[in-house]
């Protein structure tokens, strides 16, 4: 019998072959394997030959084999010019990777160091890239050609089919205005939520769907559109995992931590919270003020620099919360486990010891690294709920007294103080909605959040006594054009604003203060709003304008941000915080690497982004089930309040309730409404009625589309057009993200087309609120 050959043990004749199995048929063969030997190996013909073809260029392009026709090569490298995306900033320099990188899970994919030119400048983490690559001693280099765009950026969408059996994406982002033709749908159906990609270069070519996600009004569904559309990191490789349970061994002892376990600390936290980063306690000083401890986990000594789990969390940035999950940015062995703080179980935590005068100022503090055992885990309403009986322990009856001093304190700061509800979605066990109602404020929360900024406040300027590396959080003063538009903007409205003036929190905070009708104030809260710059993170010093502060680092999450643990890694350094090497396969070191050091603007700026990115998909996550929960509530009359108006219209919110809609102008009525940019109003010419930022008013609600959280409004009882649905209706096999059904004959029909510029800006976040 003849031998048989490896050829002949490949030749498989279902059918074109997958990547896999021509990368193992080209490592195996005993003789040059190119086109024609695949071919013949695997039986094809025809118009297989063609499809293997184009098979074996797109494998070429992806870096998978070299170009060559006549003899293919698995590549261990890249090819001469491809795609490639920057996944990290190194000593001030990109690396990038392919991007379409898929060799078998043994192999990592390649990492090239990225020669940036004066054309081709500030590259960041993401940016995608056409490159030249050439392989030199010290690796692999990429030398940039041109940035592309985004690879999938506004193609998420549902999957509709027209009277003719043409396949159309039906965007779920509200900004998107029209579907876009599907060329191919892969195994997609009607119906269903995917990812697609342009199968040319206009914006107005056919797409093809990608990826799958599936039914788009199921429980819990909304957040996994915000993951997919905002690009949110959500699976933790085998490597991070495996290094995530290798820390857990990390050796606990009161032989080289200062032991506080006999101290009743507690933490105070939402009734749902999984992971607690912090935990505090105080008690009188026999002096007027109080000494107190911030404990905050010590995450630094699980998580090292240069490790996969570091780069896991650099890459993520910071925890993303939606109503129905949590994205972490640690494993959950880690971040809901080993890390937390818990009651009655040991815990390592960086110690923040505090001394508050009789005035409310923090005169002292040093930093150790402590083990504790929490005395209580404990939710904000039940703590307020002991306070207010009376019967509350010593504790927390210390807590609140030191306080009172901090509040006092800040009183006399004077930061910013606007009032921000914030929106809770409550779900029960199935993902379906049970309530939304704004959140409500209770000192308890008030009592933890001046404790973090204490905390923070003395994180940075520890490390500024040493003159150590500090992650600052950065909120900068208005800009002078910021506060030019705000004086536009106030004259309209009769009131004066001198520019001359110095600007501080308090000027604005006495502005609010002097107006007593509502509906005013509120109007005036807006304009404050828009006039405030966005806060961020930066190794330069530049003060923190909403808190009143002049140096202000984030110390408290560490579970949470990676801009705390780079804090907690300075604080290592700068006070010869390191334990004992320990004696398991970790990187040693528990301080700042030196790559730490030198790409901190880098770093800081990847971290920002990856903020704005949560807070974008939290947002529309948010007003996904806001949609959902009004669905079946359309044709019903709200109280509302204007929060942008523009020339095609304006928004309104719900009072209590949240959720921003258009009122379209074409809908007010038959008169024209002329736009005053200044005075942000629609004026009618005949009539004179007004519509302008903070009026209330009621509107009906014409349309309520879960899938892109959209709402529309109109007047009721108005002349107006009136708004006509757009397109198909998505529909669900079963309604489950709301309470009630909808009423006979409404539905959720399609936004189709963009809201426009928001009026309502974005939210600074407050420093030092927690968020579980």
């Amino acid at each position: 019998m003849a031998r048989m050959t490896k050829q002949n043990k490949f030749r498989k004749p279902q059918g074109l072959p997958t990547k896999d199995q021509i990368l193992e048929f080209i490592q195996t063969s005993d003789t040059p394997a190119g086109k024609r030997e695949i071919a013949k190996a695997f039986g094809l013909k025809g118009q297989e030959k063609i499809a293997l073809k184009k098979r074996l260029k797109d494998m070429a392009e992806e870096g998978l084999i070299d170009g060559k026709r006549t003899a293919y090569h698995r590549m261990g490298g890249v090819p001469k010019v491809t795609v490639l995306k920057i996944v990290a900033i190194e000593d001030g320099e990109p690396v990038a990777e392919p991007e379409n990188w898929a060799p078998d899970s043994k192999e990592k994919p390649p990492r090239l160091l990225v020669k940036e030119s004066k054309k081709m400048a500030a590259l960041k983490r993401g940016d995608r890239i056409l490159a030249r690559n050439e392989e030199t001693g010290r690796g692999w280099i990429a030398h940039p050609m041109k940035k592309l765009p985004a690879r999938t950026e506004g193609l998420m969408g549902v999957v509709e089919k027209d009277g003719s059996g043409n396949y159309w994406l039906a965007p779920v982002d509200k900004r998107v205005r029209d579907s876009a033709p599907i060329g191919d749908v892969g195994e997609a159906k009607e119906g269903e939520l995917v990812l697609a990609e342009r199968m040319g270069k206009s914006a107005r070519s056919k797409v093809k769907v990608v990826e799958v996600i599936g039914d788009p009004l199921a429980p819990k569904a909304f957040s996994l559109i915000a993951i997919a559309k905002h690009g949110i990191p959500h699976i933790f490789s085998q490597e991070t995992i495996a290094e995530a349970e290798r820390a857990v061994d990390l050796p606990l002892s009161p032989d080289h931590r200062e032991d506080l376990r006999d101290v009743p600390i507690v933490a105070i936290d939402p009734a749902d919270a999984r992971d607690h980063d912090d935990a505090i306690w105080a008690e009188p000083d026999g002096k007027g003020g109080y000494r107190a401890i911030i404990a905050i986990a010590d995450v630094s000594y699980y998580v090292r620099p240069g490790g996969a789990l570091d780069r896991e969390a650099r890459k993520r940035g910071n925890s993303v919360y939606f109503p129905d999950r949590v994205v972490p940015m640690l494993p959950e062995v880690l971040s809901a486990d080993v890390c937390s703080l818990k009651q009655d179980v040991d815990r390592a935590a960086m110690a923040c010891h505090i001394r508050i005068d009789k005035d409310g100022k923090v005169s002292d503090w040093r930093f150790t690294r402590a083990i504790v055992r929490l005395a209580k885990n404990i939710a904000y309403e039940d703590a307020q709920a002991a306070i207010d009986a009376g019967d509350a322990p010593e504790y927390l009856r210390n807590l609140w007294g030191a306080w009172k001093l901090l509040f006092k304190a800040r009183q006399a700061r004077d930061p910013l103080d606007l009032e921000l509800p914030e929106r809770q979605v409550r779900l029960n066990d199935e993902g379906v909605i049970e309530e939304i109602a704004v959140r409500e404020r209770l000192d308890a929360h008030r009592v933890v959040e001046d404790f973090m900024i204490a905390a923070n406040v003395a994180a940075a300027k520890a490390l500024e006594a040493k003159a150590a590396p500090v992650v600052y959080r950065v909120h900068e003063q208005p800009s002078r054009e910021k506060l030019l538009a705000f004086r536009e903007y106030l004259a309209t409205q009769g009131k004066k604003f001198a520019l001359g003036q110095v600007i501080t929190p308090g000027l604005f905070n006495r502005m609010l203060k002097d107006i007593a009708d509502p509906a005013e104030k509120a109007l005036i809260m807006e304009a404050v709003l828009r006039s405030q710059t966005q806060a961020f993170y930066g190794p330069q010093n530049a003060g923190h304008f909403g808190l009143s502060l002049g140096s202000y680092a984030h110390f408290t999450s560490p579970i949470r941000r990676y801009g705390d643990l780079l804090v907690h890694r300075a604080l290592v350094d700068a006070y010869k915080l390191e334990q004992p090497e320990p004696k398991i396969d970790l990187p040693e070191t528990s301080g700042l690497s030196d790559r730490d050091k030198t790409a901190l603007h880098q770093i800081t700026d990847a971290i920002s982004q990856t903020e704005r990115r949560a807070m974008e998909a939290e947002r529309d996550t948010i007003d996904r089930y806001v949609a959902a929960w009004l669905s079946g509530r359309v044709g019903e009359t709200f109280d509302t309040r204007i929060t942008g108006v523009q020339g095609f219209g304006f928004f309104a919110t719900i009072e209590k309730l949240g959720g921003d809609g258009l009122v379209p102008v074409s809908t007010l009525g038959r008169e024209y409404f002329s736009y005053d940019e200044k005075a942000q109003k629609l004026i009618g010419e005949s009539s004179g009625t007004e519509h302008a930022v903070g009026d209330r008013l009621k509107l009906k609600l014409a349309e309520a589309n879960a899938l892109t959280g959209a709402l529309k409004f109109e007047v009721p009882d108005s002349d107006g057009s009136g708004i006509k649905p757009r397109g198909n209706r998505v529909r669900a096999k079963k309604r489950t993200h709301q309470k009630r059904g909808p009423k006979k004959g409404t539905g959720t029909p399609r936004q189709s087309h963009p809201q426009g510029k928001r009026g309502r800006p974005g939210n600074i976040r407050h420093q030092g609120r927690k968020k579980k």
